[in-house]
């Protein structure tokens, strides 16, 4: 298979991509893969990294406001659209899959205009705007929630999960826990993480918990983000910790610790929910509010709807709401259990599989 995939911007719509790569790989080792993203995404550092060739296209999102921002953002779509032809005319995909960005709109649409098969892949249980444009264009759709399908024309529409999801099913328990944090090897343990750059809300909140966990019977491993340590620590340097919460700014590869957690507390982006929900992990969920179309608190409602999750609205999260919810489940083995078991009945651990089958199928 000679693959194209594009999405940039995010890592949200990256690491699905290097996911569903890495299963084509396994798979087949002769296949052919070229990935396009943006000229300023997250993309240019981590695609390459991952040893994949990486073509860029300089593109732009439309500004909500009137402005002449939007004049410039369909000058650079309509030149993106010209590039990506070129592109796919010499690297010939047998398919073409979006897996979200406004990159993968100019990279897709040229795509289907060459009447290569084509497939988006929609993380979020609300569609973004780029999607849906090549809703129109595209032979295929995967979604990760039911809840997009609705969103889409449905005879195209596809089940698939997140790719993420297989790559972190596979995850084993390493005792990083214990080697590189300090912490206790038998002791239930809490991670709250407000992802890779920390969460304000998040940290003030659990900042302000830390004394309210002295005599909890668990363990707390706070990540606050590598811009807010120091603060965070300055703001503590007078007080003691105590011995059963840590703090550290940053975790290199946080998926690989999440088999030794017992529960987590954290945002409601996409990735993070295909990786909780392959491992049937109880969470807090605490939506950011600052995402388009406020998209998280849906994602995150489609797991509290199945009494997978629990969520606290940014608005309402404070020291205590947050000790509140997490000395509820941490206490409670049997209702943690069962939240457990209700999200991993939502995990697609063969998503990667299935989405390849799906491009497969479009080859054919």
């Amino acid at each position: 298979m000679r693959l194209l995939v594009s999405g940039g911007g995010t890592g949200g719509h990256i690491y699905p991509a290097l996911a569903l790569i890495e299963a084509l790989k396994k798979k087949d080792p002769t296949a052919e893969v070229l990935y396009v993203g943006t000229t300023r995404g997250l993309e240019t550092r981590i695609v390459p990294a991952a040893g994949i060739p990486l073509k860029t296209l300089k593109i732009q999102g439309f500004k909500r406001s009137l402005s002449l921002e939007n004049l410039k953002t369909v000058y650079l779509f309509l030149k993106s659209v010209h590039e990506s032809k070129r592109i796919i005319k010499e690297f010939r995909p047998d398919v073409v899959i979006g897996t979200g960005g406004y990159v993968c709109g100019a990279v897709v649409y040229a795509a289907s205009k060459l009447k290569i098969p084509t497939m988006i892949h929609e993380q979020n249980s609300v569609a973004g705007v780029t999607n849906k444009f090549l809703s129109h264009f595209v032979d295929k759709i995967g979604i990760c929630f039911e809840d997009a399908a609705s969103q889409f024309p449905e005879k195209k529409v596809i089940l698939t999960g997140n790719p993420r999801a297989q790559q972190v099913a596979l995850m084993k328990k390493t005792g990083r826990l214990y080697s590189e944090y300090g912490l206790e090897k038998n002791k239930k343990t809490v991670l709250i993480f407000g992802g890779s750059q920390g969460a304000r809300r998040i940290n003030e909140a659990s900042t302000a918990a830390i004394s309210a966990w002295k005599q909890a019977d668990y363990q707390v491993l706070f990540v606050s983000g590598q811009g807010h340590y120091e603060k965070i620590m300055a703001k503590l340097a007078d007080k003691k910790l105590p011995e059963n919460v840590h703090i550290v700014p940053y975790i290199a590869d946080m998926p690989a610790i999440l088999p030794e957690v017992d529960l987590i507390v954290g945002r409601a982006g996409a990735t993070s929910l295909a990786e909780i929900t392959a491992l049937g992990l109880p969470a807090i969920l605490i939506p950011s509010p600052y995402v388009t179309n406020d998209h998280q608190t849906k994602n995150a409602q489609s797991l509290v709807t199945r009494q997978a999750a629990v969520m606290i609205k940014e608005s309402e999260l404070d020291e205590t709401s947050l000790v509140a919810a997490i000395n509820k489940l941490m206490t409670d083995d049997k209702e943690r259990m069962q939240m457990a078991a209700n999200c991993k009945q939502m995990g697609m651990p063969n998503a990667a599989d299935k989405l390849l089958a799906v491009l497969e199928s479009l080859i054919k």
